[in-house]
């Protein structure tokens, strides 16, 4: 076993067992705040991607959001979250011509702020929403099996009968081959989960969120490896050795999450 496996694996294991600790013994409100100190650290990392040295107005601003979105979530109502989304936007724009100079107009630089919002503080806090939810440490534990044993599954199926490129431009690792592991790996984890803990959920639902959250995920491994490879990056960073960055491990979860939230509330009731 190579070095860099080594250090995949350990930290892999330490990650799972912080994060199942936190998951499962951790009341709504503490889980809350550790969610938020990820997507603090999937910002940061986001920050330093997209705007480099400088920019520390539309970095705080990213950085506030982080804060105030997933509080909502765990304290306030839908309502509340449209509520602050909508200033989010308005403030993110009149911030942005309030510091106009005609060295530095461009107006791309609101996208990039608010689009990080959306896609790290509120795909994130998801998996607040799931936590509320009744069996909501089950259903979060769900997701991660999704996403982890699927890619475990996808890295050695990939890695041992990868032939046919998924993605060149994108992600040339990838392979559709490890792409079908990962989705056989996602939904036989999940069956086997289910007749455990959820054993009044259908497993046609099962079988539909694992196969379906999958694909999400790996959509979501791919739109994370477009941002890294737009700016000329292997890893978000070197936080977690042999993974990269949190972005790198949080990539899947934060689509998954949200698939899984609605379609727990608006198909299985």
């Amino acid at each position: 076993m190579t070095n860099s496996l080594v250090k995949r694996w350990l930290t892999g294991i330490l990650l799972v067992v912080v994060v199942l600790t936190a998951i499962i013994f951790a009341s709504a409100e503490i889980l809350g705040v550790i969610i938020t100190v990820f997507i603090i650290g999937g910002v940061w990392e986001y920050n330093s991607m997209v705007f480099g040295k400088g920019y520390l107005k539309e970095k705080l601003e990213i950085n506030i959001f982080a804060i105030v979105i997933p509080m909502v979530v765990l304290l306030g109502t839908s309502q509340h979250l449209i509520a602050v989304l909508t200033f989010c936007i308005i403030s993110v724009f009149m911030l942005f011509l309030w510091s106009v100079k005609e060295s530095t107009f461009d107006v791309l630089l609101v996208a990039k702020v608010i689009f990080g919002i959306m896609y790290l503080p509120l795909l994130t806090s998801h998996f607040i929403l799931l936590r509320l939810l009744e069996n909501g440490v089950y259903w979060i534990l769900l997701v991660l099996i999704i996403s982890i044993v699927g890619d475990t599954a996808g890295l050695y199926v990939g890695k041992y009968f990868g032939k046919n490129k998924l993605s060149v431009l994108v992600s040339p690792g990838k392979t559709i081959e490890g792409t079908i592991g990962l989705i056989i790996g996602s939904v036989l984890g999940s069956l086997i989960f289910s007749h455990f803990f959820f054993p009044n959920v259908s497993s046609v639902h099962i079988l539909i969120i694992s196969f379906v959250g999958s694909v999400i995920g790996q959509l979501g491994d791919l739109c994370e490896s477009a941002i890294k490879r737009n700016y000329g990056l292997k890893d978000a960073s070197s936080l977690l050795p042999g993974h990269g960055g949190l972005l790198d491990r949080m990539d899947s979860l934060i689509f998954i999450a949200p698939f899984v939230y609605y379609y727990r509330i608006f198909v299985i009731g």
